[in-house]
Parts: C-alpha cells; sequence; structure tokens
C-alpha cells in the first residue's frame, strides 16, 4: 500500500478529489448560510428552528430517495467521468438559484436550491466511491476512501466557517464561483467507461429502487455494512438537526458559535477518516467499528453532562465567540464534540470501502446507490424523529441521550458484520 496522502499526486485521484471537495464546500457554504439566516434572524423559537431544520435536511434527502437507483443505473451503465461532468454543469445552474435566494432573502428559493443540491449530491455520490476501485489499485481504495471523506469534512468546515462569517451576500457571489471552478477540475478527471454490457436502464424510480434495495440487500455482509452506515446517517441527521439550537438555547452563544461546532465536527470526522486507515494499514476490515461508535456514544453522553453544567448567558445575551471560548467549561464542550466526531469517521469510513471492494467492478455504483436509499430512509426516521421529540416537549439535551441509544444500535451491528467477515474472505462465504 503507498502512503494515503501521495495519491493526492496522481491524476488517477486528485481531480476526482478536488471535484469532490469543491462540492462539498459548495453544497454547505450555501446551506450553513440559510440555516444561520432562518435561526437568527427569521425565527425566534426553539421548535420552529428545529421545525425549519428539519424541513431543509428533508429536502436535501428526498432526491436520494428517489432518485438513487437511477443514478446508481446510469454510473454503471455509462462513462463516470462524463457524467460527473455533465452534473458539474447542472450544479452552476442550481447554485444561481441559490445566490438569488440568498440576495433576495426569499425561503423558497433557498429551499428549492437545497432541493436541486439534493439531486446533485444523489448523483454524483455513487459515482465518486464507484470510480475509485476504478482508477486505483486494492491497497490503496481504503486510503483513497479515507481521503475523501476527510477532504469532504475539510471542505464542510470551511463551508460552515466561512457562512459564518460572510454577508449572506457574499456567500451568493461565492458559490457561483466555486461552482465554476469545479466544473474546470471536473473536465479532468481520466475517463472511467463502464465494465461490459449492463441491462436496460430502468427510469420507472419506484420499481427500480426495489428491485435495487432488493438485489442487494439480501447478501448478508451487504446487509449488514448498509444497515451500520444507515444507523451512522441517521445519528449525525438528528446531531445536524440539534447542533443550532443547541447552540443558540443551550450554550446561549451566537451564530459563529453554531459554525464552530459544525466546524469541529468536521476537523474530527477529517481525523478519524485518516486515523482509521492508518490503523488499518490499507485494509477493508470492520475490526475497530463496534468499539468506535461505542466510544461514540460515550462521547454523546459527556457532551450532554457538559450541557448540563453549562452556565447560560443573561437572559437577552448571547455568548460571543470570544465570551464561549472563555468560559469554564467550553473545553470540555469542545472535547465531547471533536470526540464524537473522530470516532464518527473511524466507524463508517471502512464501511464505505467494504462496499466498494467486495462486489464486481459493474455492480459498485447500484451497490453505492443502494446504500446510499436506504440512508436516506434512515435520514429521514431521524429528521422525523427530532422534529416530533421536539414537538412533544424533548429538549435538546434529552435528544442526544436518544442518539446515544441510537449508536448502541449501530455498534451491535458492526459487532456482527466484524464477525462475519473479519478473518476470511467475506466475499466468498458471503
Amino acid at each position: 500500500m503507498i502512503p494515503s496522502f501521495r495519491l493526492l499526486g496522481k491524476r488517477r485521484f486528485l481531480p476526482l478529489f478536488a471535484t469532490q471537495f469543491l462540492g462539498a464546500f459548495n453544497d454547505n457554504l450555501f446551506k450553513q448560510a440559510m440555516v444561520l439566516f432562518a435561526t437568527y434572524s427569521i425565527y425566534s423559537d426553539a421548535k420552529k428552528e428545529a421545525a425549519f431544520n428539519a424541513i431543509a435536511t428533508g429536502l436535501f434527502i428526498l432526491p436520494f430517495f428517489l432518485l438513487s437507483a437511477l443514478s446508481g443505473q446510469l454510473a454503471d451503465s455509462h462513462d463516470k467521468a462524463r457524467i460527473v461532468r455533465i452534473i458539474k454543469t447542472a450544479e452552476i445552474a442550481i447554485m444561481i438559484v441559490g445566490a438569488a435566494g440568498l440576495l433576495f432573502a426569499s425561503v423558497p428559493l433557498m429551499l428549492g436550491a437545497v432541493l436541486a443540491m439534493g439531486a446533485h449530491s444523489t448523483f454524483f455520490g455513487p459515482i465518486k466511491y464507484a470510480i475509485l476501485p476504478q482508477h486505483l489499485r486494492r491497497g490503496e481504495v481504503l486510503g483513497g476512501t479515507g481521503l475523501v471523506e476527510a477532504g469532504t469534512y475539510i471542505a464542510i468546515l470551511g463551508g460552515t466557517i466561512l457562512a459564518g462569517l460572510i454577508d449572506p451576500r457574499l456567500a451568493a457571489i461565492l458559490v457561483l464561483a466555486v461552482a465554476a471552478i469545479g466544473w474546470l477540475t471536473a473536465r479532468e478527471i481520466p475517463p472511467a467507461p463502464a465494465s461490459g454490457e449492463s441491462p436496460p436502464i430502468d427510469l420507472h424510480i419506484i420499481r427500480a429502487s426495489i428491485t435495487l434495495v432488493s438485489a442487494t440487500m439480501h447478501i448478508p455482509r451487504l446487509f449488514l455494512a448498509i444497515l451500520s452506515i444507515s444507523f451512522f446517517w441517521m445519528i449525525g441527521a438528528v446531531l445536524v438537526i440539534e447542533f443550532p439550537p443547541l447552540v443558540k438555547n443551550v450554550f446561549t452563544a451566537d451564530k459563529q458559535v453554531a459554525s464552530l461546532f459544525l466546524a469541529i465536527f468536521s476537523i474530527g470526522v477529517a481525523i478519524g477518516s485518516v486515523l482509521i486507515n492508518r490503523l488499518l494499514a490499507g485494509r477493508v476490515s470492520a475490526r475497530y467499528a463496534p468499539a468506535s461508535v461505542i466510544a461514540m456514544a460515550g462521547f454523546v453522553l459527556l457532551m450532554t453532562f457538559a450541557a448540563h453544567r453549562w452556565e447560560p448567558a443573561a437572559d437577552g445575551i448571547l455568548y460571543s465567540f470570544r465570551d464561549f471560548a472563555t468560559h469554564p467549561d467550553a473545553p470540555l464542550v469542545a472535547l465531547a464534540l471533536l470526540g464524537v466526531s473522530v470516532t464518527g469517521g473511524m466507524f463508517v469510513v471502512p464501511l464505505y470501502a467494504f462496499l466498494t471492494t467486495t462486489v464486481e467492478s459493474d455492480h459498485t455504483a447500484r451497490t453505492v446507490a443502494a446504500n446510499n436509499i436506504v440512508n436516506s430512509g434512515a435520514m429521514v426516521v431521524g429528521a422525523v424523529g427530532a422534529v416530533t421529540l421536539a414537538a412533544v416537549g424533548v429538549s435538546v439535551i434529552q435528544a442526544l441521550t436518544a442518539v446515544a441509544v441510537m449508536c448502541l444500535g449501530a455498534a451491535a451491528i458492526s459487532w456482527r458484520l466484524h464477525r462475519a467477515c473479519d478473518g476470511v474472505r467475506c466475499s466468498e462465504t458471503m
């Protein structure tokens, strides 16, 4: 195995990495600018804030549920690099709509752009993972997957921080510029043609989705891996929805601190993504997944402990970034948040590599697409659950306790995957 960072000097990896990085940066710059605008300038009620965040999350997820089967079929039957270029052209048009929403403070336009970006990510998602085994050697796939995940969360970090620092009007200009740069980097991705003949594309999205998921989930090793990943994304959906109200209403801090939360989370996932590749030395394995997600549950509980200890600001006042940073309990909050994200990255990255290395090369995109369908369903469950809990009066702190319980479910499933597949040639036995 070559050290994973050396892949950044390879044309078979760098343009894809850059395209994904820029897309994730742009996506999160826009979404965070929109969420902060709604949380701090439109709404002044914790339930309404959680509901708006859940609606935005649901709109982003919806295309994954409806269009993933189509995206997987297209990616496995056409040149993946060519599809990426088409997707990146569409991103420019989407960001024109999103920029108009930010400039004119139009919630419908902003939510429309979120829905369209969900469709954009739906078609790009299977490709970014399926193209790796096609361009990288087997010993490089885990490292490449880890770099893609690390780069994604560093991009989330950059977009998240920037959204909290700049005016929405400047954000509108930047999302257009970044979309254009992403279109240029996409043109440098080497060809990735389909391997062999593929069956005709089924345009009936419901039937295609059912067929794809059933064809994938009946394989035990893929069922366990996809279910584990889905638990992770359900947990992530709840956390992303709860973070802004948690910062504003529990830690009584301003929008720059809300950006700091997502920034720390992004850094942690990036660290975990690279760290697990080092621990596994490039071997695709679920060995550390159960311990990682159990540790994640522990750090979530540490966050609830820190929230209970927190001394809020005076009525009507929000802590500034500096005030928050000098609060005596701020280090404990940061430690808990960093721990949640590092262990989360360590949990999920090997599972994605597992999906793309234990199936035939002409089925990788469809396998990832099936995973995305199930993941999106799990995220919808998480988003609906978060809104329901808020509606019946469950506090943000109590919702975090529920997240810790969900982590234990993920640990049980990933333990079954580890027992079934590690130490044997899983692809031959399951």
